[in-house]
């Protein structure tokens, strides 16, 4: 008896997904064929889970899912039972969900994972200033989740390569083995290193709403590309908190950092700030060819032209300057205060950093830089 190939029917059942609006791309559909490869294809239940965890990208994705589950393979959805015991890990969501107290026990789980879903989508976009203490909590939670890629650079040192340069002394010693015949030309190309970052953070009085939320996009940048990220603090002083924020528990390295940081809240001098760190730091090869960002409102207490000043002495260092000030993100919002009025003629881009979703923004605009 001849046995029939079910890979037609679960491939047609992916494409039926995609015409009623799934994301299914080739990714997903390995990854479901996969599964199906460890599970018992005579089990309506375990092929429902399979193409749920698999197919499924958006809570909106589900009632889409179960009906087509159930045109597909004659099979109805398996019900859906909501968690008696919500999880710890599942703490910081639950903080955000709106509960009446009205509930009755019995709904099956999917209107709560919408609204958390939701909850979650709406907090991004939100001003970090604005925030409760629980969703403070939540942000805290979600940005010690982000991941860089740090930007590259061309190394010196090259690597075999079938599209590059030829490689003269690959060449060479190849002939030699061959009686003085070419058999087979190699090739070279440039390796690629991890580009350093710097991160100067504005602690002012001005910046403090936004203080810890930034020192935590710092640590979560800083524990991604330990070896090639630096973190310092301006204000009235230059603190370096490169070691600090290298600390595996945030919560450990923002204390440390704070323990480290004499100004905090303090006044604004961000042009003697920076002419310190290009003076000690960036002169010297911290700032050359790197990504710099400065994280600050612009307000400047001190002279607003030596910032300038020094803004200008920074591009000519670095590879890119990129400039986050939080206030950037505001409807109707313009570059007129003195400090960044003076500074941005020398920036490569002002970006908003007031909350997740423009941090999220800047990981990608230090990517293509």
């Amino acid at each position: 008896m001849q046995t029939l190939d079910p890979l037609p029917g679960l491939v047609g059942f992916a494409a039926a997904l995609r015409a009623a609006g799934l994301p299914c791309d080739a990714q997903r559909v390995g990854a479901y064929l996969g599964a199906v490869r460890e599970l018992d294809l005579a089990d309506p239940t375990q092929l429902y889970w399979a193409g749920r965890l698999t197919l499924c990208a958006d809570p909106d994705d589900l009632p889409r899912y179960d009906d087509a589950f159930a045109a597909w393979f004659s099979f109805s959805a398996p019900p859906r039972r909501r968690p008696t015991t919500p999880r710890p890990r599942h703490a910081p969501m639950a903080a955000l969900t709106t509960d009446d107290g009205t509930g009755d026990g019995t709904g099956d789980g999917t209107d709560d994972l919408k609204v958390a879903a939701s909850d979650v989508e709406v907090l991004r976009h939100r001003d970090v200033s604005a925030l409760t203490p629980a969703e403070r909590e939540h942000l805290r939670t979600l940005i010690a989740t982000l991941r860089l890629d740090p930007p590259l650079r061309r190394a010196m040192r090259h690597r075999p390569h079938r599209t590059g340069r030829l490689d003269a002394a690959r060449i060479l010693r190849a002939m030699r083995a061959t009686g003085g015949e070419p058999v087979r030309l190699a090739r070279k190309a440039r390796r690629t290193r991890p580009r350093r970052l710097v991160l100067l953070v504005d602690v002012s009085g001005s910046m403090t709403p936004y203080a810890d939320a930034l020192l935590r996009f710092a640590h979560a940048v800083t524990r991604a590309a330990p070896a090639s990220t630096e973190v310092f603090t301006v204000g009235t002083r230059l603190t370096r908190l490169t070691r600090q924020l290298r600390a595996r528990d945030p919560d450990e390295a923002l204390a440390a950092a704070a323990r480290a940081v004499p100004d905090f809240a303090g006044g604004t001098r961000l042009g003697e700030t920076l002419r310190a760190f290009l003076d000690r730091w960036g002169q010297r090869g911290l700032a050359r060819r790197a990504v710099v960002v400065l994280f600050s409102d612009g307000w400047e207490r001190g002279d607003a032209s030596l910032l300038g000043t020094e803004t200008a002495r920074l591009r000519r260092l670095a590879h890119a300057v990129l400039w986050v000030n939080p206030h950037a993100g505001r409807d109707g919002y313009a570059p007129v205060q003195a400090g960044i009025a003076a500074a941005l003629p020398h920036v490569d881009r002002l970006l908003a950093g007031h909350s997740l979703a423009t941090l999220e923004e800047l990981l990608r605009e230090v990517r293509r830089a």
